[in-house]
């Protein structure tokens, strides 16, 4: 008893400090204190985020008159900003200021594009003038003014973002060392806590924001999320003096680049047959520093060239083997990276081309009119029971039958999402070819009018993708963290972030290119219009469909080729006892 309470009173073993580099008591900041405040954090942060983009689609076109392909691209382009800024934002932390100081400053520079952003929906000066002409083609485009004034304000978001989004939840995993084992296994809660806190946050912006939006206002519907930003920061500032903080320790970049480079410049030396004559740092360097040494393998050897020793001792020209490895494992994870990229392009859809079909259909509930942009609430209570129901039944069958403590392997669970992401594509064609048959039967084809079906004919494509995500969205973060090395997990979790950043903007590049190509010189061919009754948004998605298809083809090539990590530390075992706890 005395020796646990003095393990618990001890300092903390994985390098974290206060703010100013001093060594900590474990018993004095961190843990489910210091979280508390980064989750709730998260809750407001998410409706600011959320807020803004779920309904981005419908402002571009409904008040800056924008029309449907420049407005989807629009959004997607935004989105992928967003989405790859994080890179830059690890980068800074990492290499520099350190995650707390890179996350406060970017969390000014949000609530700054937030701020400007309500004063251009506000404004008279800065936000275009009323029109009643729902097609907009009477309606007077919005100035450039009005123009600079909103997209600058989107795009400073981008910015802050980038520095917030990479750290918040890598400083929470910071308040629990990974050397004890209690704390360790509180990690995994965090986690869960961690996503609960993101859909709740996304759920009252996709339900409560968009509908004040859409009926009351965009004055009072931008105001609440920037005002809820503000109050998260303050919440997160107070909890400054609970926690525990890592020292910056070098750009993962920098780190890999050091071993390509050194490897090139040694290209005609050869590797010795014993791994043991290769350089590599004291154990005790490694744990003086709460890190882990790594063994060598012989996947691409080309890179143990990095690690022979020939008589120079740059950083360029030598490196350890644990850095090497640590750089093999970032490298292997890449093509199963850019077999996530056309599933992220289908994550796009949700907030930009299915909500057009939304806003074509009818949507009144009684008196109660449901705005386009709610529809999105159902990815995010799809996704919330079907991870539920995952981990509760699917789990605990599958580990019967497999013997795998997962159930399925990371790989296996995101190769079901893909083939998901291939019927959801197959369910939205054929929804949308019954929708404007049902147009061609009323005559609602040249005027685009609302054509006489429930808005909840879309609702199996919205649940699909929920549940698509629960399979492909969440194992692919768990996939990147997990097979990224201990000292790189946070340009681990950016590879899931950057996956859809990129998808966004193959989005972009797609719809522009097809509705080019479809165009013609009459127009009549064309798939992608701004009256959707006019339009083969029907043929568009089946196209997705059949690159879901390739894609997954080429995802099973890439499966058969990869070779996970081994395994340095106990977090497998830990989080298999996590696993059949949860099914028992």
């Amino acid at each position: 008893m005395e020796e646990e309470k003095a393990a618990n009173d001890g300092y903390t073993q994985d390098g974290t400090v206060d703010l100013r580099g001093n060594p900590i008591l474990r018993s004095k900041r961190g843990r489910w204190t210091a979280c508390s405040f980064i989750v709730v954090y998260e809750v407001f942060e998410r409706m600011a985020y959320y807020g803004i983009s779920s309904n981005l689609f419908i402002y571009l076109t409904n008040r800056l008159h924008e029309g449907t392909v420049k407005s989807a691209n629009n959004v997607t382009n935004w989105v992928g900003t967003i989405w790859m800024t994080p890179i830059l934002g690890a980068y800074v932390a990492d290499a520099l200021l350190g995650r707390y100081w890179t996350f406060v400053i970017a969390s000014a520079i949000y609530l700054s594009g937030m701020t400007l952003l309500t004063l251009a929906v506000s404004i008279h000066p800065l936000k275009p003038s009323p029109c009643s002409d729902p097609s907009g083609v009477t309606c007077s485009k919005a100035t450039t003014l009005q123009l600079a004034v909103y997209f600058g304000a989107l795009y400073t978001l981008t910015v802050g973002t980038g520095g917030t989004k990479p750290n918040i939840s890598t400083i929470g995993a910071d308040q629990f060392d990974e050397f004890d084992p209690k704390e360790k296994v509180h990690k995994l809660s965090f986690f869960n806590w961690w996503m609960f806190s993101i859909f709740f946050g996304t759920l009252f912006a996709n339900t409560v924001l968009v509908y004040i939006q859409d009926n009351v206002g965009w004055t009072l519907g931008y105001g609440l999320p920037t005002l809820g930003l503000a109050i998260s920061i303050s919440i997160f500032l107070a909890g400054t003096p609970f926690y525990r903080h890592k020292l910056p320790t070098g750009s993962p970049f920098t780190r890999m680049a050091k071993v390509i480079v050194a490897a090139m410049r040694k290209w005609n030396v050869p590797v010795p047959a014993d791994p043991k004559e290769l350089y590599e740092l004291d154990l005790a360097e490694y744990s003086k520093k709460g890190k882990y040494r790594i063994d060598s393998t012989p996947s691409l050897r080309f890179l143990n060239k990095a690690s022979v020793k020939t008589g120079s001792s740059s950083p360029w020209m030598l490196c350890s083997v644990t850095q090497v490895e640590e750089t093999k494992q970032m490298l292997r994870m890449i093509p199963i990276l850019v077999a996530t990229f056309i599933p992220s392009t289908m994550v796009a859809q949700i907030n930009t081309l299915f909500i057009k079909q939304g806003t074509t259909l009818n949507r009144n509930v009684g008196n109660f009119k449901i705005p386009p942009a709610s529809l999105a609430g159902f990815v995010t209570i799809s996704m919330l029971v079907s991870v539920v129901l995952y981990d509760r039944y699917f789990v605990k069958v599958l580990q019967r039958l497999t013997k795998n403590p997962r159930g399925i392997t990371l790989l296996q669970r995101m190769g079901i999402g893909m083939l998901i992401h291939v019927v959801i594509m197959v369910v939205a064609s054929l929804t949308e070819r019954h929708r404007i048959q049902v147009a061609k039967d009323n005559g609602l084809v040249a005027s685009g009018k609302q054509v006489p079906l429930s808005i909840f004919i879309l609702l199996p494509q919205f649940i699909l993708m929920g549940t698509a995500d629960a399979f492909l969205e969440v194992a692919k973060l768990e996939f990147f963290y997990d097979q990224a090395p201990e000292n790189m997990k946070s340009l681990g979790t950016s590879y899931a972030m950057t996956t859809l950043g990129i998808g966004n903007f193959i989005s972009s590049f797609l719809l522009s290119t097809v509705s080019r190509i479809t165009k013609g010189e009459d127009g009549h061919g064309e798939w992608i219009k701004n009256n959707l009754n006019a339009s083969h948004l029907d043929y568009y998605y089946a196209f997705l469909a059949i690159l879901n298809v390739l894609n997954f083809f080429f995802f099973l090539v890439v499966v058969k080729f990869y070779v996970y990590k081994a395994e340095i530390s106990d977090s497998m075992r830990v989080i298999e006892e996590e696993l059949v706890a949860s099914v028992h």
